[in-house]
C-alpha cells in the first residue's frame, strides 16, 4: 500500500533524528574542502525548516505571467537548447519535508519549464527512508529485513508524475549519510556489525523495496540510479583493491567496507540489476573524477562491472571553481571514461564564487559557458568521443532560503536569471 506523503510530527522527528545521529556525518568535511557546495545537507537544519514554505501559488502565477511576457527567444527552454546533445537536470533540494524546494511553487515551475531531469539532493539517501524502529520490530516478528518508509520521497516523485518530470534515483548505497545502526546487530545503535551475509541479505531487501516502490507506484519516473556513490579514494583506500576501495568514512570506518569489502560495490549493482526495470540505467557517481588516480580507480571499477554486464553510466560530479579543473583535465577524464563505451553523465554542476560581486557573477558565466560548450564538444552527436546523456545543475536558485548560503546557481534568490544563465542559453543556442 502506498504511503501517505504527509507525515506525522513525530515520524518525521524520527526519521531526521536518524539522518543527524545515525550516519556517519564527519565524512561531509571531506567534500567540503573541495567546494563550498559540496553537500546540500550540510546548510540545512531541522531549525531552519519552516523559510522555504512561505512562498505562495502568488509567485507561480507571477512566473507563469513573466514566462509569458517574456520575449520567445528569452523564453525557448534550456532544455530545447541542449535536447540535440542530452538532458538537462536540475537539483530538487531540501533536507526536510518542509524546506524542500518541492514548497516553492515558483521554484518548481522554472524548473518544469527549463529542465526535463531531476534529482533529490538530500532525500532520497537511506538516513531519511531507512526506519529504525520498524527494523527493530521487524526482528521481534522474525523477519530480519529493514522496515522501509517512503514519505521523504513520495511527494516528489508525485510531483513528477504529475508533471511529465523524469528522475535520476540518488543514491542506494552511499558510506554517508547511511545511519550505523543499519550495519549492526539488532539495528541498535551500539550493536557490533552484523557478519558479511548478514549485511548482504540488508542490502538486497534494501534495493529491492526501494525499487518496487518507486517502480509500482511512479512507473517510468526514475530512469537511472546512481547505484554505488564515492567508492573509490585514493587517500584512504585497501591497498589490496583493484580499485582504490574506500575503507574510511572521514575519520571513521566505511560502513560497507567493515561488514562487505570491496565486494559491497559489485554486490549492490548485481542487486539492482536484478530488480530494476530492463529499461532503467544503472550508473556509478563520484566526485574529483577528474584527478588522474581517482580517474585510472574509477575506470578500472567500472570496466570490471560493465564485463559482467551491471553498469550503464558514469556519473562525474561537478564540484568545479571559476579556475579549477582545467578543461585539459575534465576532457581527460571524459576520453578515458568514453573507453568504456558507458554513458557519462555531470551529475552535480555547481560552479561558485568566493565573492558576490558583478565580476565574480561574470567569472562564473564564462565558466558555464566554457563547460558547456566543452561537454557539447566532447558529445559524440556533435562528433566528440563520448555519449553524454545528461548534464545537472545541482540546484535553480541562490539562497533559495533563509541560510542557504549557496551562490553557484543560474537564478538569484528573487528568481531573477543570472549572468550564468544567459552564457549557457547563447552557448548552447549556437548549436
Amino acid at each position: 500500500m502506498k504511503i501517505k506523503t504527509f507525515l506525522s510530527g513525530i515520524l518525521v522527528a524520527t526519521i531526521l533524528a536518524g539522518c543527524a545521529t545515525g550516519a556517519n556525518t564527519t565524512a561531509l568535511s571531506e567534500k567540503q574542502a573541495e567546494s563550498s557546495a559540496s553537500f546540500d545537507v550540510s546548510e540545512e537544519s531541522d531549525a531552519e525548516a519552516s523559510s522555504s514554505s512561505q512562498a505562495s501559488l502568488t509567485q507561480t502565477e507571477n512566473s507563469e505571467a513573466d514566462l509569458k511576457d517574456t520575449p520567445e527567444d528569452d523564453n525557448v527552454p534550456l532544455k530545447d537548447l541542449c535536447s540535440d546533445y542530452f538532458r538537462l537536470g536540475v537539483g530538487i533540494n531540501g533536507s526536510t519535508l518542509d524546506n524542500q524546494c518541492l514548497n516553492i511553487p515558483e521554484y518548481m515551475e522554472l524548473s518544469k519549464h527549463h529542465f526535463n531531469s531531476c534529482t533529490m539532493t538530500n532525500l532520497m539517501k537511506s538516513c531519511y527512508i531507512l526506519d529504525q524502529f520498524g527494523s527493530q520490530e521487524n526482528i521481534k516478528n522474525g523477519n530480519d529485513e529493514p522496515a522501509l518508509f517512503f514519505g521523504s520521497i513520495d511527494p516528489t516523485l508525485e510531483w513528477c508524475k504529475e508533471n511529465g518530470m523524469q528522475m535520476r534515483g540518488h543514491t542506494l548505497v552511499w558510506h554517508t549519510q547511511a545511519p550505523n545502526w543499519f550495519f549492526r546487530e539488532g539495528y541498535s545503535d551500539d550493536g557490533d556489525y552484523v557478519d558479511k551475509d548478514t549485511m548482504l541479505a540488508r542490502m538486497e531487501s534494501y534495493i529491492k523495496q526501494l525499487v518496487t516502490h518507486v517502480q509500482e507506484e511512479y512507473p517510468g519516473v526514475i530512469y537511472c540510479w546512481d547505484v554505488v556513490n564515492e567508492a573509490v579514494e585514493p587517500d584512504s583506500y585497501d591497498p589490496e583493491s583493484y580499485f582504490m576501495c574506500r575503507t574510511k568514512c572521514g575519520d571513521d570506518p566505511n560502513p560497507w567496507y567493515e561488514t562487505i569489502g570491496e565486494d559491497y560495490v559489485e554486490m549492490a549493482f548485481t542487486y539492482a540489476r536484478k530488480y530494476v526495470d530492463s529499461d532503467v540505467k544503472l550508473f556509478y557517481n563520484d566526485y574529483n573524477t577528474y584527478q588522474v588516480p581517482k580517474t585510472q580507480g574509477i575506470y578500472d571499477l567500472c570496466s570490471h562491472l560493465k564485463e559482467k554486464g551491471l553498469i550503464d553510466g558514469i556519473g562525474m560530479q561537478g564540484y568545479w571553481g571559476i579556475d579549477y579543473p582545467s578543461d585539459a583535465q575534465i576532457k581527460t577524464a571524459i576520453e578515458r571514461f568514453a573507453e568504456l563505451g558507458l554513458e557519462i553523465q555531470v551529475t552535480e554542476l555547481s560552479i561558485g564564487v568566493s565573492e558576490e560581486t558583478d565580476a565574480q557573477f561574470e567569472k562564473q558565466a564564462k565558466r558555464y559557458a566554457e563547460v558547456f560548450k566543452m561537454l557539447h564538444d566532447m558529445d559524440e552527436d556533435a562528433g566528440g568521443p563520448a555519449n553524454i546523456t545528461c548534464v545537472t545543475l545541482f540546484g535553480l536558485v541562490d539562497h533559495y532560503r533563509e541560510q542557504d548560503t549557496t551562490n553557484t546557481r543560474i537564478f538569484d534568490k528573487d528568481y531573477q536569471p543570472k549572468a550564468a544563465y544567459f552564457a549557457i542559453k547563447d552557448t548552447m543556442k549556437d548549436y
